[in-house]
């Protein structure tokens, strides 16, 4: 018999699109496993934490607790003496006690901070004489202190649906306590071998006969993707046969891989089985690839099917050029991938003289380069790991590395994958609805909270695709409209009303319009605020309705609106400013103060890129807004109260 030629060879690109095209790329089934059995899996949906990490204030030194303030002007010719109360703060313990001008408590590593206490003086900087502690070297407000929620804050998202699980995300779940989690189901792929002449490895080997390594190769290249191998056995060269294993194939996996009969010769008969298939059936058989030139790309009512050619360096090259990124994509994972790269500081960075350090960081495409972004947030964090892109290894000899500084990134992945909508600015929780929902529709994000401030910066830079932002311009009374440059857009988002946070019951807040009880107990020692992080817009609202007050706590600064929720439900401090959202989530009282715009300033270079146009469409969806007003969120911009 004749064999029959290849009729319609086509580039490799059109044949993934009609590949592609065919294929209904649905969401597969969540389950959910215990958390010793997630890592590998991919997330089937976001992860939001329950609780603060730390969930308390913690010393991060041996040391004493102390007033900042106390200790300012201390040195080893001039030490400062503090009176030592009787306690000694250890691992566990809730103190009893508060810190009071002139005091301090001796604290260890890891112990709770008690009231009062603004910062930790090391053991190395202090002596002691009975009830003296002589303090050798000044602390500033914060330093030698993890706060409650530095790290994670109760409400924040930590991970996002179709993040694949390593070490450093199931190290996230663990400190948040997670003890299981939601994943998809792995992929099944069916593998089913073709041909008289294949055998199983360990049978006797006879003259005409092969082993069968592309069962194995293609087993444990699926199980390299995350997805599971369904081996089916090898069939001989009968056409009934073939088609009651491929129908058991369609019907048990989700993805269907024959190896061998592709060409169009007598004996070959996977083709016209395949070709039976219909919705749409072959989409495309021969393609311009050397080697691989016989693939079949077919479909059967949405669900891959893919005849790979016999020769194993044809069928793993093949595999890998079409069916592993379609094996990625139904498993919900992102496209592979290398090893260092290089790109180009961001921001100015300070490290400490004798010690090597590994600066985790963040990596955004920008003008044909990358700009580098730290991360922050301490030794102690773990969402900073599972959160990076890199590491920079700053030596023990440097001090400074000035903004635009190129460094050597080493990549915490096998290659770089940027993503494809990166935002840079204030953090919201409706911005992280926002985002999830674009993970529902298979686009990977970045988002780094920088402020208000720092986004706009960035956006003007050309470094990020979106800056959230809600800076209020005091001339105009508008909302950031007056902060745009010519190179940028502004995308109007939704109202927030910001306002004071105050545990229940408090008389000092109770019944009280909130500038009224900004101003009884700015002056107050002891009613301490939450501050906001310097460049956040809540921060230059809260500044200006102080008026170059600095009340007691003043220094204290976190980075979100829960972790200042966190902070006032614990009793850290008595008040601060966030929005209405966190303070019922909390369960705290709330005292309106503004509505504010929270909008979306966007490069105007960056407007055609799809997972900005995306974004827009959410932002226009009518579900969508009608989530967001039920989550507290004003789409219209109208005054919230």
């Amino acid at each position: 018999m004749t064999q029959e030629q290849f009729l319609n060879v086509i580039d490799r690109d059109e044949a993934e699109r009609r590949f592609r095209g065919a294929i209904e790329f649905q969401p597969l089934t969540p389950e959910k496993v215990p958390l010793d059995e997630a890592l590998g899996r991919v997330l089937a949906k976001d992860v939001v934490a329950r609780v603060n990490v730390p969930s308390f204030d913690r010393s991060n030194y041996d040391g004493y607790a102390v007033r900042a303030a106390d200790t300012y002007g201390a040195q080893e010719e001039n030490p400062r003496e503090l009176k030592l109360l009787a306690a000694v703060l250890s691992t566990g313990v809730v103190p009893s006690g508060q810190v009071t001008p002139g005091t301090a408590i001796e604290i260890v590593t890891g112990g709770m901070l008690p009231r009062g206490a603004d910062a930790v003086v090391m053991v190395e900087y202090t002596e002691t004489d009975g009830d003296k502690l002589l303090v050798t070297k000044a602390v500033t407000p914060g330093f030698g202190v993890s706060f409650t929620g530095t790290d994670v804050t109760a409400g924040e998202t930590v991970l996002r649906c179709g993040q694949v699980l390593t070490s450093r995300e199931t190290g996230v779940l663990a400190a948040i306590g997670a003890d299981r989690v939601a994943v998809r189901r792995r992929p099944k792929v069916a593998i089913i071998s073709t041909g008289d002449e294949i055998i199983e490895p360990g049978e006797p080997m006879r003259p005409g006969l092969v082993f069968d390594s592309n069962a194995r190769i293609l087993a444990d290249a699926v199980r390299e993707l995350g997805a599971r191998p369904i081996p089916l056995g090898i069939v001989r060269d009968d056409l009934n046969q073939l088609r009651e294993r491929l129908h058991r194939a369609l019907a048990e996996a989700d993805v269907v891989l024959l190896s061998g009969g592709t060409s169009k010769g007598a004996g070959d008969l996977s083709y016209r089985v395949v070709g039976e298939l219909s919705e749409p059936g072959i989409v495309a058989h021969g393609v311009a690839l050397k080697p691989g030139k016989p693939i079949c790309l077919a479909a059967h009512r949405g669900k891959p099917v893919v005849i790979l050619p016999g020769f194993p360096t044809s069928a793993i090259f093949t595999f890998h050029e079409f069916v592993a990124p379609v094996i990625r994509r139904v498993g919900g994972r992102p496209a592979a991938a290398g090893e260092t790269v290089e790109g180009h500081m961001a921001v100015k960075v300070n490290s400490e003289i004798g010690r090597t350090e590994y600066l985790l960081v963040g990596l955004v495409e920008a003008g044909g380069r990358l700009a580098v972004y730290p991360m922050g947030k301490g030794s102690g964090s773990v969402t900073s790991f599972g959160r990076a892109d890199g590491f920079v290894t700053i030596a023990r000899h440097e001090e400074i590395i000035s903004a635009g500084t190129a460094v050597r990134v080493q990549l915490l992945a096998d290659q770089l994958h940027p993503a494809d909508l990166v935002v840079i600015g204030s953090h919201c929780v409706g911005l992280d609805f926002l985002l999830g929902r674009l993970h529902d529709q298979g686009f990977t994000t970045k988002f780094m909270a920088v402020g208000s401030t720092g986004g706009l910066q960035a956006a003007r830079r050309g470094e990020c695709d979106v800056a959230g932002m809600h800076l209020l311009d005091p001339e105009t009374g508008r909302y950031n409209v007056s902060f745009l440059t010519p190179e940028l857009e502004l995308i109007e988002g939704y109202g927030r009303l910001q306002g004071v946070l105050f545990r229940p019951g408090d008389e000092r807040f109770e019944g009280l319009d909130a500038r009224e009880a900004i101003e009884r107990v700015k002056d107050n020692p002891d009613c301490l605020i939450v501050n906001r992080n310097r460049g956040s817009g809540t921060r230059i609202l809260i500044d200006r309705l102080l008026g170059g007050s600095t009340p007691a706590g003043y220094a204290v600064q976190t980075k979100s609106h829960n972790a200042v929720a966190a902070t006032v439900a614990q009793g850290r401090a008595d008040w601060g400013v966030a929005i209405e959202w966190v303070a019922q989530d909390a369960g705290l009282g709330f005292l309106p103060l503004e509505d504010e715009h929270y909008d979306f300033a966007i490069p105007k270079t960056r407007l055609d890129r799809p997972a900005v146009i995306a974004f827009r469409k959410l932002l226009a969806d009518s579900n969508i807004r009608k989530q967001l007003n039920q989550m507290g969120f004003n789409v219209d911009h109208r005054p919230c109260r």
